[in-house]
C-alpha cells in the first residue's frame, strides 16, 4: 500500500512532473501571455514608464521568447501570439499589477528565470 501511493504522489507532484521542464499547455499560455506584456511594456515611451521598467520588460520578454523555442513552441506562431496581445494592449498604460503577477509567475516557474533576467538587464543586451 506504502508504495502505491509513493508512486501516486509522484505521478501527480508538480515539482516531480515538471523537472525536466516541460510545460503544460496552460503554462504554456500563460508564459506567453506574460511575454506579449512585457512586450506591450517594452514599447511604452520612457517619458510615460520609468526606464528601469521598460528595461526589465525589454529583458523579460527575449528571455522568455527564447524560453518558449527551447520548449518547443514554434517560433513564428510564437511572434504571431506576441503580436496578438501587443495590439491589444498598445497605447494602453503600464498595470504595475499585471507585471508583478507575470513577474511573480515566471519566478516561480522556471527556475533561475529571476536571475537570468537580471543578468540580461544588467548586460544591456535585449
Amino acid at each position: 500500500m506504502k508504495k502505491i501511493l509513493f508512486y501516486l504522489l509522484i505521478l501527480f507532484s508538480p515539482t516531480v512532473c515538471f523537472a525536466d521542464g516541460h510545460l503544460t499547455e496552460d503554462q504554456k499560455k500563460k508564459t506567453i501571455e506574460c511575454a506579449g506584456i512585457y512586450y506591450a511594456n517594452s514599447m511604452i515611451p520612457q517619458a510615460e514608464l520609468e526606464l528601469d521598467k521598460i528595461v526589465h520588460s525589454f529583458a523579460a520578454k527575449k528571455f522568455l521568447s527564447s524560453y518558449l523555442v527551447k520548449e518547443g513552441v514554434n517560433e513564428d506562431n510564437l511572434n504571431k501570439e506576441l503580436i496578438k496581445i501587443v495590439d491589444v494592449r498598445y497605447g494602453k498604460p503600464y498595470e504595475e499589477n499585471t507585471t508583478k503577477e507575470c513577474d511573480n509567475f515566471i519566478y516561480k516557474l522556471i527556475p533561475n528565470s529571476k536571475s537570468e533576467i537580471d543578468k540580461l538587464v544588467k548586460s544591456g543586451i535585449y
